[in-house]
């Protein structure tokens, strides 16, 4: 792969421009990556308004009917239910873990199987988080795909 910078102070806005033969994973990984970058959602922490982005989010999970999303820095609250947000998420690496939870592939740092065929995800930050039995297929299946295995 050949990778060309061109930095010009006239540029107003960054343009990425992909050439290839034919769409492959690795290219499709890669245009899941930059759109994950630009996109971002609201979050509500001590009566103030802020902006997340979403590659920054470890996992979210719903509680009391309310819904958090958690950082490796913060928490905050979202105004979307978890399966709005799982919609808006699909096709960012985000999975379900539970009813009750999602989590973004992206900061897994390692996995372990458990006897009732469950997962255990260590995230960064040393987050813990339970993948129940309902769902440890697919996350099993998404985790091959995602890291060619």
């Amino acid at each position: 792969m050949k990778l060309t910078i061109n930095t010009d102070e006239r540029i107003t806005e960054t343009e990425i421009i992909v050439n290839c033969n034919r769409m492959s994973n690795d290219i499709e990984k890669l245009i899941h990556a930059i759109r994950m970058f630009e996109m971002k959602f609201t979050g509500r922490k001590d009566g103030q308004q802020y902006f997340i982005d979403i590659a920054n989010i470890i996992y979210i999970e719903s509680t009391d009917k309310r819904t958090f999303i958690y950082t490796s820095k913060d928490v905050y609250e979202s105004s979307f239910k978890l399966y709005e947000l799982e919609e808006k998420l699909a096709a960012q690496n985000f999975l379900r873990a539970s009813k009750n939870c999602l989590f973004n592939l992206n900061h897994i740092q390692a996995l372990k199987s458990d006897l009732e065929q469950r997962l255990l995800l260590t995230m960064e930050g040393g987050i813990k988080i339970i993948v129940s039995r309902q769902y440890s297929s697919a996350v099993k299946a998404k985790l091959e795909e995602h890291h060619g295995q």
